[in-house]
């Protein structure tokens, strides 16, 4: 199923999920090594140049994800969780929203700082409008590092919860954004072989 339903999430949901989660660990990885590189090094133009491109685009999957899940509502909780729970889960979902948003923008204020606009892989270019401030790279740069660290946190805090419900509640929660929606066994409960020959 593409959408949403009341009790599991659909694949369109879920392939963004983990789309973003997977791009957003590799430029993470991918913005720690360029920055080590030396003019001489073979990857010291291209990398850059990956990192924003794929940054300009995650930006749009964001739009896109955003987009889907106001047209698409999320499946109701899982009645294992208790209001604490539902009320932390929203504001780590909406805090990593928003962070995702401002680790994007403080990157764009490190390419553009010098007044060009970002090439995205010869497809489009982001123009530069936002340029002048005093020492703007540098800012922008401890900036986008210090949110990239704070989504990283965030996103295995997020990631722990997820288990502790598989293991620990044996709830759907983690199952159902790996799109498996049947019903997890209760705890403890041992079904008794059929006494039918």
């Amino acid at each position: 199923m593409w959408r949403n339903t009341n009790q599991a999430y659909g694949i369109i949901a879920i392939a963004l999920h983990w789309l973003v989660a997977v791009v957003v660990l590799v430029l993470f990885a991918l913005g720690l090594w360029m920055v080590d590189l030396t003019y001489y090094d073979t990857w010291y133009r291209a990398a850059p140049s990956i990192h924003k491109g794929v940054g300009v685009l995650l930006l749009l999957v964001l739009v896109l994800r955003l987009f889907w899940r106001l047209v698409n509502p999320k499946p109701a909780p899982e009645p294992s969780l208790n209001r604490f729970e539902r009320l932390a889960s929203g504001a780590v979902h909406g805090l990593l929203y928003l962070l995702l948003f401002a680790v994007m923008m403080s990157g764009y204020l490190i390419s553009t700082a010098d007044g060009r606009g970002i090439d995205v892989f010869g497809l489009f270019q982001v123009p530069a409008t936002l340029t002048g401030i005093p020492n703007q790279a540098d800012l922008a740069g401890d900036v986008h590092l210090a949110l990239a660290i704070t989504v990283l946190v965030l996103a295995a805090i997020h990631g722990l919860a997820a288990l502790k419900h598989h293991f620990i509640d044996r709830d759907r929660t983690l199952m159902r954004m790996l799109g498996r929606s049947a019903p997890r066994p209760i705890k403890g409960y041992q079904s008794r072989p059929s006494s039918n020959p």
